[in-house]
């Protein structure tokens, strides 16, 4: 393995108090042994902190107060997700380069101390995803940056997605990893949306969480053009089958929402399938393979692949090895939370893409 440095049910919580032991058996190494970057939480450690529906974290209080999902994975699923990231690796071959990247949910940095038997420790869950993967397939390891910037507005305090701030980090530790050129912050343009109460104030159902507003912050890359094509797919009731696809069409990348979902102002949300051309000229294609975590991540990238294409994991028509290689793509980068990549539902996805 090569390695880039740098909301559950209430009845999964149980799985989370035994991971250690899980962990221990299946590994051979101890939970808490120094497996290299240690995140200590001096933000929030000594918060108090509420137990609400669905076992959501309500952290701190005032206008400072945090909503957030707890964490459980069991062992078999991050098994099984890694497995499902080695068989795109073989089934893609040598030619395209395979990237894990999961994504830290906000409560491996902002987890009360007294809180934490109500949650999963993701760092070691994460490194049992590396340790599964193929030799060939490069781990992106997210924890060091986002622990680094934990201060910073990386999360976003009232909706379960992080914030574009955080997607910088994780962009510009995944360029690395890519060995392609990267934009730092100082050459995007600053947008600002106050007042934002995200998704946990109707997850959480905790009315703290509305009079606690934040101003979600988004980028732009400065002097980049871009051309963004859609193929939009209209979904049944259930928002779960795709029951119609448009022809593809061009649009704006950055479609600016308001209220809940001013987090979609990427893309507009996930039941499309998004394909960027830009003016980098460097044959490097890249797919982002992803929940909606991963719509904050490819403004960032413009300046680094000449074309990016934006598979969600629960909408996808076609048979992904022929998309894939029908476009030239070169780079593969699977980008899930934590949560999402530990559901078996997205493996089983990611799974069915192959073979549909």
């Amino acid at each position: 393995m090569a390695v880039a440095s740098g909301v559950v049910a209430q009845d999964d919580v149980e799985t989370s108090l035994t991971f250690d032991r899980l962990f221990e058996e299946t590994t051979g190494m101890e939970a808490d042994a120094d497996q290299g970057y240690v995140y200590i939480n001096s933000i929030t450690a000594d918060a108090p902190f509420r137990r609400v529906r669905r076992g959501i974290l309500v952290v701190g209080g005032g206008d400072t107060i945090r909503a957030m999902e707890p964490f459980s994975g069991p062992d078999a699923n991050l098994v099984r997700y890694a497995s499902t990231v080695n068989a795109y690796h073989r089934a893609l071959g040598d030619s395209v380069t395979v990237y894990c990247m999961p994504i830290p949910t906000q409560a491996a940095f902002y987890c009360p101390e007294d809180a934490e038997e109500h949650t999963q420790d993701q760092a070691p869950a994460m490194r049992r995803i590396f340790s599964e993967l193929d030799p060939d397939v490069i781990s992106v390891d997210l924890f060091p940056v986002l622990g680094e910037h934990a201060a910073e507005h990386i999360y976003l305090r009232t909706d379960h997605h992080w914030a574009p701030l955080g997607a910088y980090y994780a962009a510009q530790e995944f360029a690395m990893a890519a060995m392609v050129p990267f934009r730092t912050l100082d050459q995007f343009d600053v947008h600002e949306i106050p007042g934002f109460v995200g998704t946990m104030l109707g997850f959480s159902g905790d009315r703290r969480v509305k009079n606690a507003p934040e101003t979600f912050v988004y980028f732009t890359p400065r002097e980049t053009s871009v051309e963004t094509y859609y193929v939009n797919y209209k979904l049944d009731r259930t928002r779960k089958k795709i029951v119609s696809v448009s022809q593809e069409s061009s649009g704006s990348f950055f479609i600016p929402a308001k209220g809940v979902a001013t987090y979609c102002t990427f893309m507009g949300g996930d039941n499309k399938l998004t394909r960027v051309e830009t003016r980098v000229g460097n044959g490097r294609r890249l797919a982002i393979l992803k929940d909606s975590y991963g719509n904050a991540l490819p403004a960032f990238l413009f300046n680094s692949f000449e074309e990016i294409h934006v598979i969600d994991c629960r909408y996808f028509p076609l048979n992904i090895i022929a998309y894939l290689r029908g476009h030239g793509i070169t780079d593969v980068l699977f980008a899930n939370n934590m949560t999402h990549a530990t559901m078996l539902h997205t493996c089983d996805t990611y799974d069915t893409y192959l073979s549909q």
